[in-house]
């Protein structure tokens, strides 16, 4: 399965940071030799090394946090791996908290073409996308049989948004970032498939922003290379005036905070235009370590957003950067929603989702809680999108002037469907009334 990213930032390390070394030095939950763990030190070093020396990163200092954790993950991938090898076979005569290392004479097992194929994309380029990912994409869609679906965390919700809608078609406009290539030809016919009206700025310097999502079985893995994601120019698309003209014409933005990490300036020209003309602009935390590493760009933000997303984890990160000294959800919706606004006109909204344990929702002095649709553990298919879905559903029912119970409603009746397929993908029409 493929998903296509166009407004999508991970972030990154900045070429001038100083890597720290690793304090671990052994590992505790299986029998991995010293000198694998110092070679899979190494390896990540190196990899997160080049993510610094990329040029295209030197602009975001703020990224300097965040070198260790990309390192620790290839060297994580390379523990995991060395675990999988392991001869499972023995695990109940092993003592408690080890696992005995493969014998030297025991021959290698047969395994999948799949799982030699995720061994190859797992290369210390692909944490943050690289070569080594793009040519892995192209392996993928050689040896297999591919699914393609327009992705990243905003089209996901307008995608479901206007699935939700159903007619009229091209209810919602997206903006984002692609690749002259045949990968960005396809996002371009997934998207118009699903009725979305996408604009997107297509440039030569970076290919497609891609996903592949690599599935063995009830295991899956992601291989992301983001590519053009990174790559939206204000200056290049959001001010030609062919499509500020369709800003001005909607009344309800949304923006995932992964975006923040691309064009602060894009952002901050929308928000502040819904601002000054009474529309709604909502943004979503999108993932922790949008508050943690981009908290500047974030708080800037901040001001212009009438509606908050984000689900308990981000919640939670936001609040312990924001100094707000509480752990309680509701607290922390509540304080949210009372930062400093800039449309007097409009209160703030915060949504917190929770995944089973049900969704919050501040407004003024109000607030409110609402169970989630109920679902067997056995119907779950895929988690993946339901936070995406979730705002999309919420925003089909907002556009049409509907309660924000109405809309909450709508949000869960999305995600409930959304996590019983693989990816967020859905039906043909939608049974909510």
């Amino acid at each position: 399965m493929f998903h296509f990213i166009s407004r999508f930032s991970f972030a990154s390390t900045h070429r001038n940071s100083q890597l720290q070394p690793y304090e671990e030095e052994s590992c505790d939950f299986c029998d991995v030799p010293p000198q694998f763990i110092e070679a899979s030190k190494s390896r990540a070093h190196r990899a997160a090394q080049r993510r610094l020396e990329e040029p295209r990163h030197a602009e975001h200092p703020q990224h300097e946090p965040f070198v260790a954790k990309c390192a620790a993950l290839v060297l994580l991938k390379e523990v995991l791996k060395r675990v999988l090898m392991c001869d499972l076979s023995s695990l109940k005569q092993a003592p408690c908290g080890s696992l005995p290392a493969p014998p030297p004479t025991t021959p290698p097992k047969p395994r999948a073409h799949s799982e030699v194929l995720l061994d190859e994309l797992f290369l210390p380029d692909s944490v943050a996308g690289g070569s080594a990912a793009s040519q892995g994409f192209e392996d993928i869609v050689k040896k297999f049989k591919v699914e393609y679906h327009a992705g990243g965390a905003t089209q996901n919700s307008v995608r479901i948004a206007q699935w939700m809608i159903q007619k009229p078609h091209k209810v919602a406009t997206f903006f984002g970032c692609i690749g002259k290539d045949k990968f960005g030809k396809i996002l371009k016919q997934k998207a118009e498939e699903c009725h979305v009206d996408a604009h997107y700025y297509e440039q030569s310097e970076e290919p497609t922003g891609t996903c592949a999502v690599c599935i063995t079985g009830d295991n899956r893995s992601l291989v992301a290379n983001l590519a053009a994601a990174n790559c939206y120019k204000k200056d290049k698309h959001l001010d030609l005036e062919e499509n500020w003209k369709l800003v001005e014409k909607a009344k309800v933005y949304y923006i995932a905070g992964f975006f923040l990490t691309v064009s602060l300036e894009s952002v901050l020209k929308v928000a502040k235009h819904a601002s000054e003309n009474n529309k709604i602009f909502s943004l979503n935390l999108s993932a922790p370590f949008i508050s943690e590493f981009f908290k500047d760009s974030l708080m800037k933000v901040m001001p212009y957003v009438d509606i908050l997303f984000g689900n308990e984890t981000e919640a939670a990160t936001f609040a312990r950067e924001q100094d707000f000294k509480t752990e309680d959800i509701k607290e922390i919706a509540k304080k949210a929603q009372s930062l400093p606004k800039s449309n007097k006109k409009r209160q703030r909204i915060v949504v917190f989702t929770q995944g089973k344990e049900g969704t919050i929702m501040a407004k003024g002095e109000k607030l409110e809680m609402f169970p989630v649709i109920e679902i067997d553990q056995k119907d779950i298919v895929d988690t993946n999108g339901a936070g995406d879905a979730f705002v999309g559903g919420f925003l089909s029912e907002l556009v049409q002037d509907k309660s924000l119970e109405q809309c909450i409603r709508a949000g869960h009746y999305a995600a409930n469907v959304i996590i019983r397929h693989s990816g967020c993908t859905f039906p043909e029409k939608p049974d909510f009334h």
